[in-house]
């Protein structure tokens, strides 16, 4: 594999460090940095999209909420349709770009698997920022068919696509597995990250020159994208460092493995949390990579997790905008705090799987409490304690503070475990013993379970926009709090495995316990 160029040319000036230790942890350094900016501005500049759907400019169906209120909106289309078919062909914008992601997200794995994932990354970052830049470019040439629009989406689901099978390999290719629930959910506060930056973007915009709200952002990934094809190594053998390394400190730190299948009589086995990636390297086939022990239960759960949280995403905005009255740019800076509790679920469901190492309990206690919290969160918004606005800014009182604070809880517990099976739960499942061989197995195992969530963050927004048509939100989070049922039930048999495992642990510490006793009686 060719060195970047841009790591070349530092090595020319020589400002490389000699010491091995040093410029590996340089390295790692860079690719933690490059892959967080990465896969920030991909959320990044997927948000504008939700929050220039409340511009008056993009479509506005007045104050008046019933079967007979028609809407005024930029695409010709949708101007003078009722605001039932607005907001289904408005669902149609998010469908279009969500399912052309979950469709090349699962071609998209096998085509990581092949080739340099510095090109790979690269050229879906830029090609995503190309078309995010031609939506808003519509608002500048005055392009109002739905159609462009559509294609523009059905293109950038596409390149888009391109993200999450590359950061991830990427990461595994440079990290261990120690901590890894720990590191792999701070790290993945780049998509609330880019959820928040991408709100606040498109917001600064919004109320004036919507177009702009798309073209920032796709500026902003491009240039990202620019800088990941000067500098990023997508392993150590590219920059001349080994790849597997022996050292037993390492080995210690990272010999405890997420989905622990193993007994503890099997503790002296060796661990095969190491990130290893083998000279005789070889791609899993799809049919391979489905045999794999949980694969089918996450994927499955998380098309339903990922529905409720895509759902949030995509309409969070609209729903403050709808019940409070606040305008567009005050309804995105609110929906951030939906973000900002996913960070916190994110980093507080590694955190629990890796000391528990029961990921699928993790999921399924956060699943549990979600359930509820949809339902005071729901009631709380539209009938307690709804926020009051006056001229479009919300009035800061005490039904403003609760909705605040079950906001940020309620995007905690909405998003823990979607984060917590796209980063950590995925990235071992594609290293398990089973693999031994196809460290490549990664791309197409984390393809295989993002992709199946995504068709779930597709279908999520489109039946959001249908069943709130006219105004009433009942049962869209009717729709979300049966969509978590499913989302459990799925993971029931992995929550058994583990509660037995952990049975059994407690059953082997006792019967040792006994017997130091009967020793020393």
């Amino acid at each position: 594999m060719a060195v970047p160029p841009g790591v070349k040319l530092i090595s020319a000036v020589g400002c490389c460090p000699s010491p091995v230790w040093r410029r590996e942890l340089i390295y790692r350094l860079s690719i933690l940095v490059l892959t967080f900016l990465a896969y920030t501005s991909y959320h990044l500049s997927r948000k504008p999209i939700s929050i220039v759907k409340n511009s008056k400019a993009f479509l506005d169906c007045g104050k008046v909420h019933n079967s007979n209120t028609t809407c005024s909106s930029w695409i010709t289309q949708i101007d003078g349709k009722t605001e039932a078919e607005a907001k289904t062909y408005l669902g149609l914008l998010d469908t279009s770009y969500l399912f052309s992601y979950a469709f090349f997200m699962f071609g998209s794995g096998f085509i990581a698997e092949r080739m340099d994932l510095r090109y790979f990354l690269s050229m879906g970052m830029i090609n995503s920022g190309i078309f995010t830049f031609l939506f808003g470019f519509a608002y500048d040439a005055g392009i109002h068919s739905l159609w462009y629009l559509l294609a523009i989406q059905i293109a950038l689901g596409a390149f888009q696509a391109t993200g999450w099978p590359g950061v991830v390999s990427v990461m595994a290719n440079w990290f261990g597995k120690g901590r890894r629930g720990l590191i792999m959910g701070i790290w993945n506060s780049h998509t609330s990250l880019g959820n928040i930056l991408g709100s606040l973007i498109a917001g600064a915009f919004v109320n004036y020159n919507w177009g702009l709200s798309f073209t920032v952002p796709g500026i902003i990934i491009a240039g990202v994208g620019f800088l990941l094809f000067l500098f990023m190594a997508p392993k150590p053998g590219d920059v001349g460092l080994t790849e597997a390394s022996n050292r037993a400190e390492e080995v210690e730190a990272e010999n405890a493995p997420l989905m622990d299948n193993k007994s503890p009589l099997d503790s002296e086995d060796e661990p095969f949390g190491r990130v290893q990636v083998i000279n005789d390297e070889r791609a899993i086939s799809f049919a391979d990579a489905l045999k794999i022990p949980g694969v089918v239960e996450f994927s499955l759960c998380l098309f339903f997790s990922k529905l409720v949280s895509y759902t949030f995403l995509y309409w969070l905005p609209n729903y403050i905008h709808s019940t409070s009255g606040v305008d567009a740019e005050e309804s995105a800076i609110l929906s951030t705090i939906f973000d900002i509790g996913g960070i916190v679920g994110g980093t507080l469901a590694g955190l629990i799987s890796d000391n528990t190492g029961n990921p699928a309990s993790t999921c399924a206690v956060m699943l549990i409490m979600a359930i509820p919290t949809l339902f005071m969160y729901e009631g709380l918004v539209t009938r307690w304690c709804p926020i009051t606005a006056k001229n479009g800014i919300p009035v800061h009182n005490a039904c403003f503070s609760w909705n605040i604070v079950l906001t940020l809880v309620t995007g905690t517990l909405v998003n823990g475990p979607y984060s917590l099976i796209t980063t950590a739960v995925s990235a071992e499942l594609g290293q398990h013993p089973s693999l031994r061989g196809s460290s490549k197995a990664l791309a197409t195992v984390t393809a295989i379970i993002d992709g199946t969530g995504s068709i779930g963050a597709a279908i999520g927004p489109f039946l959001a926009g249908a069943l709130s048509g006219s105004g009433d939100w009942d049962n869209v989070f009717y729709m979300l709090m049966v969509a978590d049922v499913f989302a459990l039930m799925f993971l029931t048999r992995l929550v058994k495995q583990e509660v037995g495992r952990y049975l059994d642990r407690r059953r082997n510490r006792r019967d040792v316990d006994t017997d130091y006793q009967s020793i020393n009686s």
